[in-house]
Formats: structure tokens, C-alpha cells, sequence
């Protein structure tokens, strides 16, 4: 078995610098709350509220939100067309999306919104950096008339900052959402067995609904706001040094 330095080692490649120098500088600028809770509060599935948004790939779409303070479950799915039963090879009309479960009393959808505009490039025709095609589009969608209102201000906002360009996100009232297949749900995380590991090898069915699932498919991916990468960081470090116990909260 390999020692604890050597597994610590392990950790310390895997946690390598910012994903890129533009994503890191806009997280500076994400008027979001960056302490990530010690345990999860308790919550009644009637208290939260649900926010689907498409940014192109879904296996990094679901990372962005999921390390997010009041984010308690995240899950990647097949939104904004009309096919029913869409699957990965045969999505119809549907953009490759994320739903958000969140707690409203720590983040809103107003600042999920500005998650949203950071992580991408709302510019970009059909597509996300290499992902070309109309299942990567950007697509807000909404439930009900305040969303929408929310929505189409943050929209406007965000055009202001460029006129050289249009944005290309559309905005949806939300018809139907069908989660991906299990492959695609926590996808980053699943890249990187030490992690899954350490929470204990949840099954499937336990994985996908997991609040600590969501938090480290997020740190994999090193999409989580800076402090709250540091924090699971030293979490990380010092459970590995005690010599591997299962970790249960971040």
C-alpha cells in the first residue's frame, strides 16, 4: 500500500493551478457566498428550489454550480427541445444542460445567474470551446414570470459590457428536464477514483443525489470559487495524513 506522503503527493497533482487565468479572474467577481459549509443542513426537498441553465458540455456545466455554497444537488441532463426520451446519442433538439437544487436562503437565483454569464462564452455560436454543435447552446431557462424578468435584465446587463457582439443565449420557459444517463452524472469526480474513495464509494443511486458528490465533481474539475478549493484542500490533506478514513463533509 502506498504511504501516506506518496498519496498525499497524489492529491497535490491532482489540485494543480487555476483551470484557466480567465475563469480564475472572473471567480474574483462572483458576488456569491465562498464558505463552504462543515456539514450540510437537513433539508426538506419542499424548501428548496430548482434552476436548470445550459453553458455547453454538461460534464462541466454540472462541476460549476455543484461546489457552490447552498448548492445541495446538482444533476446533468437534456433540456429546451421537443423529442421525448432523449439519450446521449439521440438528444433530438435538446441542449446538454444542468439542473441546480439550492437552498434559497444561502444563494438565489440572481447569483446564479452571474455563475452562469462567468462560466462560458455566451458569444459563441452552437457551441463551447471545442464542442461545436446546437447541443451546447446557451440557454437560460426559467419558472414563471420573475425568472424570466430576472433572466432577460442579467441579459441585458451582460450585452452592455460588449456591443462588438450578440449574445446568443436564449431564454426558456422550462417544459420538461430529463436527467442524462448515469455515466454522465458526476462525471469529473468519477475521473479521479482517489476521490471517490474517499467518500466511500457511494453506489450510483447515492452518488447522483449526493450534496459532498456535488461539492467534489466541482473540485475535481478545479471550478470551485478559490477559498472554498483551498478549504477541501487542507480537508483533503489532513484525512490522507490520519491515514485514509472515508470523508463525510467538506
Amino acid at each position: 500500500m502506498a504511504s501516506a506522503d506518496s498519496n498525499l503527493l497524489i492529491l497535490n497533482f491532482l489540485t494543480l493551478a487555476s483551470l484557466s487565468l480567465f475563469y480564475a479572474d472572473k471567480a474574483f467577481c462572483i458576488r456569491i457566498p465562498d464558505r463552504a459549509s462543515t456539514t450540510p443542513r437537513e433539508l426538506s426537498d419542499q424548501s428548496l428550489k430548482t434552476a436548470v441553465f445550459a453553458l455547453g458540455s454538461f460534464w462541466r456545466s454540472e462541476a460549476v454550480f455543484g461546489c457552490l455554497n447552498g448548492v445541495v444537488r446538482t444533476t446533468s441532463g437534456y433540456a429546451g427541445g421537443s423529442k421525448i426520451n432523449p439519450e446521449y446519442r439521440s438528444l433530438g433538439d435538446h441542449a446538454e444542460s444542468v439542473m441546480v437544487e439550492y437552498d434559497p436562503k444561502e444563494i438565489n437565483f440572481r447569483q446564479l445567474l452571474e455563475v452562469f454569464w462567468s462560466s462560458h462564452d455566451p458569444r459563441q455560436v452552437f457551441g463551447q470551446g471545442p464542442d461545436v454543435g446546437p447541443q451546447y447552446r446557451s440557454i437560460i431557462f426559467t419558472n414563471g414570470t420573475e425568472e424570466a424578468r430576472l433572466a432577460a435584465m442579467s441579459k441585458e446587463r451582460e450585452q452592455t459590457k460588449s456591443r462588438s457582439s450578440i449574445l446568443t443565449t436564449q431564454i426558456q420557459q422550462l417544459e420538461s428536464f430529463y436527467p442524462a444517463e448515469p455515466e454522465h452524472q458526476k462525471f469529473e469526480l468519477k475521473r479521479h477514483p482517489m476521490l471517490l474513495q474517499l467518500i466511500g464509494n457511494l453506489p450510483e443511486d447515492e452518488l447522483e443525489v449526493s450534496n459532498l458528490a456535488a461539492k467534489l465533481n466541482g473540485y475535481a474539475a478545479e471550478l470551485c470559487p478559490q477559498r472554498i478549493q483551498k478549504q477541501i484542500d487542507a480537508k483533503i490533506n489532513g484525512i490522507i495524513r490520519r491515514g485514509w478514513p472515508v470523508l463525510r463533509d467538506v
